[in-house]
């Protein structure tokens, strides 16, 4: 059996002239939002991607197939199903597809779809990492070697601040992952602007960004950035997130599991304002990778193309 790559008509054209892609993962979809508020929060994202110049590539798995650029229809299906859809990690991307389950893509399985694709953008919340307790559990997040492996910018609001953030920071490091501080010097904590360990260098514009990782791939072939964007409008969460935390623990959820779940109970202790914060840094991380995209596929200064 053949893997089944399908390509939105829009999409590949873009790709085949060189333009503006930016890939968008599912499980936020699915997973990130309760009441199947995530197919809005998703159409928010893809608008403003267009709205700044780029092509969206929502990618998700649906009738066997791993599908890069959905349609409305598909994204509500997602919605729909909330956590009845299979999370898919880079791990887990060819089972679903066999076994035709319907397959929300994390961070790291979205990016191992852009290798495949050829997408070297992508926006989203923020990424997965070193869980706490890692020490006991060797939590880590797949989304980590996925970035390692795969030549794309990922825009976001930092690891989320459910993690231990220094060590996912540490761990970024080994890997080799710049993290870029989009007009800050210090990684924001998703909820949160301030506080998070410093960046690798901070950015001012777009237009630099994308020469770094230009830069960065010719010394790294093969290997990601992350651009770290605070969110506007953030709130300060970190007793509650520890209180979530904990409460999940002692519920016994493991896994891909504990994400969703912590981030579901953050929601109902800061009584929905951790959504309010969510859905818009989504929004304005899909824009900003927009944008990093555009000065990406301009030609270089001085160059008759």
């Amino acid at each position: 059996m053949s893997l089944r790559l399908v390509v939105a008509d829009e999409v590949a054209r873009a790709l085949a002239a060189g333009g503006p892609v930016v890939a968008l993962e599912t499980t936020l979809i699915s997973h990130g939002f309760s009441g199947g508020r995530g197919a809005a929060v998703a159409r928010a994202a893809e608008e403003q991607v267009r709205a700044h110049g780029a092509v969206p590539a929502t990618v998700g798995i649906i009738g066997g197939a791993i599908r890069v650029g959905l349609a409305p229809a598909e994204l509500d299906a997602f919605a729909a199903a909330g956590t009845a859809a299979r999370k898919a990690g880079a791990r887990d991307l060819a089972a679903c597809a066999v076994q035709g389950a319907l397959g929300a893509t994390t961070v790291g399985g979205t990016l191992a779809v852009c290798r495949r694709a050829g997408i070297r953008f992508m926006g989203t919340g923020g990424i997965g990492g070193v869980h706490r307790g890692f020490a006991h559990s060797l939590d880590i997040s797949a989304d980590l070697p996925q970035l390692a492996r795969t030549e794309a910018v990922v825009v976001c609001s930092g690891a989320k601040s459910i993690l231990d953030v220094p060590a996912t920071a540490e761990l970024l490091e080994t890997l080799g992952i710049p993290v870029l501080g989009w007009q800050t010097a210090t990684m924001p904590l998703f909820y949160t602007a301030d506080g998070g360990p410093a960046v690798s260098a901070t950015v001012p514009d777009a237009a630099q960004a994308a020469r770094i990782a230009a830069a960065h791939w010719q010394l790294s072939p093969g290997r990601g950035l992350l651009l770290a964007r605070p969110p506007a409008g953030g709130i300060e969460l970190s007793a509650l997130i520890d209180q979530a935390v904990d409460r999940v623990r002692q519920a016994g959820v493991t896994g891909q599991a504990v994400t969703p779940a912590v981030l579901a109970m953050v929601e109902e202790l800061s009584g929905g304002a951790s959504v309010a914060v969510n859905e818009r840094l989504i929004a304005d991380n899909a824009a900003l990778a927009a944008e990093v995209a555009v000065a990406a596929a301009q030609p270089p200064a001085g160059s008759s193309a």
